[in-house]
């Protein structure tokens, strides 16, 4: 699979970075909450969570953006 070119990014990069990093967070974090015998459903306790969950969503996909097709990370593409 190619990668998106320096500075430019995929549709399908974009929602897959985003959905992987998003449900990966949001699930590690609910399994602590999980361990420590608590699940509480309120927006309180979930906010933070799925802000955190977005939060690296965008890393992610910020990540992939400053990427060139080879994996170099700040790097414009080979001529």
């Amino acid at each position: 699979m190619k990668n998106s070119n320096f500075l430019n990014l995929k549709l399908s990069d974009f929602w897959k970075g985003l959905i992987v990093a998003v449900v990966t967070t949001v699930l590690g974090m609910a399994y602590k909450l999980i361990e420590a015998g608590q699940f509480p459903l309120t927006w309180a306790v979930w906010k933070p969570i799925l802000l955190a969950g977005l939060g690296a969503g965008i890393a992610y996909v910020l990540k992939n953006l400053f990427t060139n097709s080879t994996g170099e990370v700040l790097k414009s593409e080979a001529k």
